[in-house]
């Protein structure tokens, strides 16, 4: 496979990084349970396929080489724009759709197969198998002539052709077109006919490839990971979200809606693709339909069996009989299905976490993070400590204020002020008793 500089650069950091290939094992092992046909929707724009090709087409034909088939959708906004101006028709829209007369559909019809032509051409070029399906799939009804001309609205989804590619082992590569029942050629909008197929297929992941590479906060910076259910009413009363950001989210809220809560929405650039699929930490925007993080002071309010399951699940390793029974909780933090969750004791006088525990299956959703944030801003003075063999230590260095070797364990601590209290603490919670069976 001929990738691109770029794209042969972070397949290969990202695979040197991995441990022993076990996160992209544990990534692989997830998608391919998945049926193909419901693995991914990929939405490209135009853009994207005007300035980045081989990069899109090398990122394609990698995940080809792992296994997995996505299904591909793309528009064309800059090369309609020019199309229409050779041919004398003025680009214009109305409500962010394209307005089509009738003298425009044989020249976007003609645009749009060529578009998919090309990228069809490039992934074989990287070794990848793709087939070009500009039209045939989308039922559609005009919107509304009047206003908008050939503009359709899906009606429904044909997936024979899909289906047929995707046994052949070829990527679909799926043009915004459809017909309605009269056998009119219409123009659909590339996010119209995502939602529709999306609606259809209940894929596990939708990706956007974008030139930003994600969603942008106030000051430019790429934000990680969104769970609406905890954060889409605050970002819309956000000034800093608006225009095509505000659309955008609102756009991936309307398709998540429908999904397992598994599905997300992923946005990154076509070389970061392959690390935004395979690593916890992504390199893009993550967004997912969520859960909202329930915070109790009572241990009573948790249900101890699934949150002893999930502690067990997450750790490989059962709690000690009593744990729950014993634990004197102060304050808890759980996702609604048990998930990922922090517990909060004391020690001494200062506030201790006892557990944060997240489920494998949740790990690159923004779960941890989610509870991470909620714990900090509910309890930004604590201590907890970890083996130091954990994995997740280095996010723990990254998060606390300062660490100390004690045996066994690494004792960290955030928001403390007096470091005289410190080797007091060290040792009461480096001599804390086990809570996990020993393995």
């Amino acid at each position: 496979m001929a990738e691109t500089p770029a794209v042969r650069q972070t397949i290969v950091q990202l695979l040197s990084h991995m441990r022993d290939g076990k996160e992209i094992r544990e990534y692989l092992n997830r998608f391919s349970q998945v049926d193909q046909s419901r693995f991914a929707v990929v939405k490209v724009g135009g853009a994207v396929i005007r300035d980045d090709l081989d990069g899109l087409a090398a990122a394609l034909a990698f995940l080809q080489s792992v296994g997995l088939l996505p299904i591909v959708v793309h528009g064309g906004g800059p090369q309609l724009d020019s199309a229409l101006a050779e041919a004398g028709i003025a680009p214009e829209k109305v409500n962010g759709l394209r307005v089509t007369p009738d003298a425009a559909i044989t020249v976007i019809r003609d645009s749009l197969t060529r578009i998919n032509l090309s990228l069809v051409e490039a992934v074989r070029r990287h070794g990848g198998q793709a087939a070009a399906i500009p039209q045939g799939v989308f039922e559609a009804e005009l919107l509304d002539p009047a206003v908008y001309g050939r503009v359709g609205e899906p009606t429904g989804v044909r997936l024979d052709l899909v289906d047929s590619a995707l046994k052949g082992g070829e990527a679909p590569i799926l043009a915004c077109l459809g017909d309605t029942a009269d056998g009119q050629l219409v123009n659909i909008n590339a996010d119209f006919a995502v939602r529709a197929l999306v609606h259809t297929l209940q894929p596990y992941k939708i990706i956007f490839l974008t030139e930003t590479g994600g969603l942008l906060d106030e000051k430019g910076r790429l934000i990680s990971s969104v769970n609406l259910a905890t954060e889409f009413d605050r970002l819309m009363a956000s000034d800093w979200v608006a225009g095509g950001m505000r659309v955008k989210i609102e756009e991936i809220k309307r398709l998540l809606d429908d999904l397992p809560l598994t599905s997300s929405v992923s946005i990154t650039r076509p070389e970061e693709l392959a690390k935004e699929l395979f690593t916890h930490a992504g390199a893009g925007t993550l967004v997912r339909k969520g859960e909202r993080v329930l915070t109790v002071s009572d241990k009573r309010e948790l249900d101890g069996s699934r949150m002893t399951e999930l502690i067990s699940k997450s750790f490989g390793r059962a709690t000690v009989p009593g744990y729950w029974d014993q634990l004197s909780l102060s304050r808890g933090f759980v996702t609604e299905n048990y998930r990922a969750g922090a517990l909060v004791t004391e020690v001494g006088g200062v506030a201790y976490l006892d557990k944060f525990a997240v489920l494998g299956e949740a790990r690159g959703e923004g779960l941890s993070k989610t509870v991470w944030s909620n714990l900090i801003e509910a309890v930004p003075y604590f201590y907890w400590r970890s083996r130091a063999t954990n994995p997740i230590n280095s996010f723990y260095f990254s998060e606390c204020d300062g660490a100390v070797r004690e045996g066994n364990w690494i004792v960290f601590w955030r928001g403390e002020r007096d470091l005289t209290r410190v080797p007091r603490f060290v040792d009461l919670i480096g001599k804390l008793p086990p809570t996990l069976v020993e393995s």
